[in-house]
C-alpha cells in the first residue's frame, strides 16, 4: 500500500520563513513598556499591554476575560515554527499563561494606543 503525506508549504521551514518575511507586524522588543496594542484576530479582539521582555498583560478572547499576566511567545502559522516576540498580520499569536499555551486565530489588524494612535497595518 502506497501512502502519501501532504504537508502545506507554510508548515515547512521555507514556507514559514517566507510567510513571516512578507507580513506586516510589530516586534514587542521595539515597543516602550506600557504600550497598549489592540489586536483584532479573525475571532476576537485582544488588548495587550507591554511590560518587559516577553511579559505582557492580555485581555480578550475566550481565555482572557480580564487583564491577565502572561508571557508572549510570538507568531506562528499554527505549527511548530515560531517568530519570537512578533505579532504579524495573518499569523497566530502564541501566549503562555499558567503553563498553558494559547494560540489565537490569525491576526487581521494591529493598532497601538497611548498619546497618539498608530495603525501598524
Amino acid at each position: 500500500m502506497d501512502e502519501t503525506t501532504s504537508i502545506t508549504h507554510a508548515a515547512t521551514l521555507a514556507g514559514f520563513t517566507a510567510a513571516v518575511s512578507t507580513t506586516h507586524g510589530v516586534h514587542l522588543r521595539d515597543l516602550a513598556p506600557m504600550t497598549t496594542l489592540h489586536v483584532h484576530t479573525r475571532n476576537s479582539l485582544y488588548r495587550i499591554i507591554v511590560s518587559a521582555n516577553d511579559a505582557v498583560l492580555v485581555e480578550g478572547g475566550e481565555f482572557f476575560p480580564s487583564l491577565t499576566p502572561a508571557h508572549f511567545s510570538g507568531a506562528s502559522v499554527g505549527g511548530s515554527f515560531l517568530k519570537v516576540g512578533w505579532i504579524g498580520i495573518g499569523l497566530r499569536m502564541e501566549i503562555l499563561v499558567d503553563g498553558r499555551r494559547i494560540v489565537t486565530s490569525p491576526v487581521q489588524d494591529i493598532t497601538t494606543s497611548g498619546m497618539t494612535s498608530t495603525r501598524v497595518h
